[in-house]
């Protein structure tokens, strides 16, 4: 995995360290994605007292300000070339606008007085919305830095790997400690404590993870890596871009299917849905959330195994739509089963009884078919990150402008998007059956619930898996065309390095056909 000493010209192979280091910029992020996107609905509404329609709306809503923040944040990325590199400065000025802005969010605003309601509503909104900047800043360069790190088509998918192990340290982390931190709390996730205690633990594990990546891209984060022309690359103007990604068919496909893939993972994994199962309907929280997590994570790591494997021989599109597609039938099994729920004693889920372990048949089922589910949609809930590199790379062979920071927030506001409709549609699901509040682990069954669950557990996630499918199915960047398209790419910047206008090489050389013997390689 490392660098060769002789290799095809023009590729750019990542060295192992930076293949491992980097992905943690995603890590690092995921953090915030646990630390607000999943709690921050039942902060507000629990905590600060606000509206639960407000509280939930609130996370979609503020994307309206991302329309706006996300592009200029692109095309001022795609324009930076200083001496800390075009990707590095965007890292830490984004960790450090969210941490400082959740620090202040749920540590300080509790203790705004209850009765200047405004001033609670006011601060939630301003705070969040400062948040989301920071946000934006460091999630674009997990997407755009792809394009720095390796163009080889062998090397790419193993960042979903590294990236979902990255995810694992964020994620996992906070998912697994946050039930835990709980627990000491009155109240649980709805006491103020649990925030105060929360925040700084995941602040400090997403700064720690932002050093390491920061490692990981910076030999790589320098001009004679950035498109075709590197540092005579021409500044595409912002009404261009509009146009550019009209013109990028399959950049629009991997929108959708990452839309898909990641309303599936963020509505599934929600804490308040996973409260209802697990605790008003099943009874046994504390005994079945952590559980049910590491199974669902054991279960993923051999599909991240085939999935790199698929991709590194058929493409990442060819791994995608199969995996997804193991997803989609297991979780009809799920849909069952949860529609059997309550029937008898024997139809709810059981781990441990008064006597000691207590599996029934239900059980078992319902581990194979979530199992089995949740470790092939986990695995590729990451998949479409790396392929925003080949779409950029594709832009650069389509026009010659390399733009990877309007590629990745763009492909970051679709994320946000998603993730953040999430506690949206979790919080008006919610009050269809007469709930003013979004349930705890501690709150009992409320008829109709089950209903619910099916819904936003099985149902929205299996639609998501469906538009996924029908998005790739067009979807053009095959394992063959990146290859083409990575051979093109390198001859055209061999050429203008040694002086031809880029015009010029864009119109000479179209095809694999085209260039000289020793890039058909």
């Amino acid at each position: 995995m490392g660098e060769q000493t002789a290799k095809a010209p023009g590729l750019n192979r990542a060295k192992t360290y930076q293949l491992v280091l980097f992905p943690l910029n995603n890590g690092a992020t995921n953090v915030y994605y646990v630390l607000v996107l999943s709690y921050i609905a039942t902060f507000g509404s629990k905590v600060l007292a606000l509206s639960m329609i407000f509280a939930s709306v609130m996370v979609t809503g503020m994307r309206l300000f991302d329309a706006i923040t996300d592009p200029i944040i692109g095309a001022l990325m795609d324009r930076t070339n200083g001496k800390f590199g075009k990707f590095r400065p965007f890292m830490v000025i984004g960790n450090l606008i969210m941490a400082a802005s959740i620090l202040v969010l749920y540590c300080l605003t509790p203790l705004i007085p209850a009765g200047s309601m405004f001033l609670r509503y006011g601060a939630f909104a301003a705070l969040y919305a400062v948040w989301v900047i920071g946000y934006t800043f460091q999630t674009s360069c997990t997407r755009s830095g792809q394009t720095v790190l390796t163009n080889d088509p062998k090397q790419r998918p193993l960042f979903t790997i590294f990236n979902t192990v990255g995810s694992l340290l964020g994620m996992g982390v906070m998912q697994f400690f946050a039930p835990i931190l709980a627990k000491n709390y009155e109240g649980g996730y709805a006491s103020a404590g649990f925030f105060r205690t929360l925040a700084p633990v995941g602040i400090v594990i997403s700064i720690l993870l932002t050093v390491l990546a920061i490692i990981g891209i910076w030999e790589k984060d320098q001009p004679k890596y950035f498109g075709i022309g590197g540092e005579v690359s021409e500044k595409v103007k912002l009404h261009e871009y509009v146009q550019i990604i009209k013109n990028n068919n399959p950049m629009q496909r991997l929108m959708v299917a990452g839309a898909g893939c990641k309303l599936a993972l963020s509505i599934a994994t929600n804490t308040t849905v996973l409260c209802m199962l697990y605790g008003c309907m099943m009874g046994s929280y504390d005994g079945l959330y952590l559980p049910m997590m590491v199974l669902g994570y054991v279960f993923s790591v051999p599909f991240f195994l085939l999935t790199v494997r698929t991709s590194q021989k058929e493409g990442q599109k060819a791994s995608l739509m199969k995996y997804v597609s193991v997803a989609f039938i297991c979780y009809i099994g799920v849909l069952v089963l949860l529609m059997l729920w309550g029937r008898s004693d024997a139809f709810t889920l059981s781990i441990m009884g008064d006597n000691g372990l207590s599996i029934n048949l239900y059980t078992i089922l319902f581990i194979a078919f979530f199992g089995i589910g949740y470790g092939a949609y986990y695995a590729t809930a990451d998949m479409p990150i790396p392929m925003v590199a080949d779409c950029s790379d594709y832009e650069t062979y389509r026009s010659g402008s390399y733009i990877p920071g309007i590629m990745g927030t763009l492909f970051s506001l679709v994320d946000k998007l998603v993730s953040s409709l999430s506690a949206t549609v979790v919080g008006i699901a919610v009050s269809f059956i007469g709930l003013e509040s979004l349930p705890t682990q501690y709150d009992p069954y409320t008829p109709g619930m089950n209903w619910v669950v099916i819904v936003l557990f099985c149902i929205i996630p299996m639609v998501a898996w469906a538009a996924t499918l029908i998005a790739m199915k067009g979807y053009t960047l095959t394992g063959e065309k990146m290859k083409e398209i990575q051979a093109v790419n390198a001859c055209r910047r061999d050429a203008v390095a040694n002086g031809m206008r880029l015009e010029e090489a864009m119109t000479k050389w179209q095809s694999m056909d085209q260039l000289p013997t020793e890039y058909r390689s």
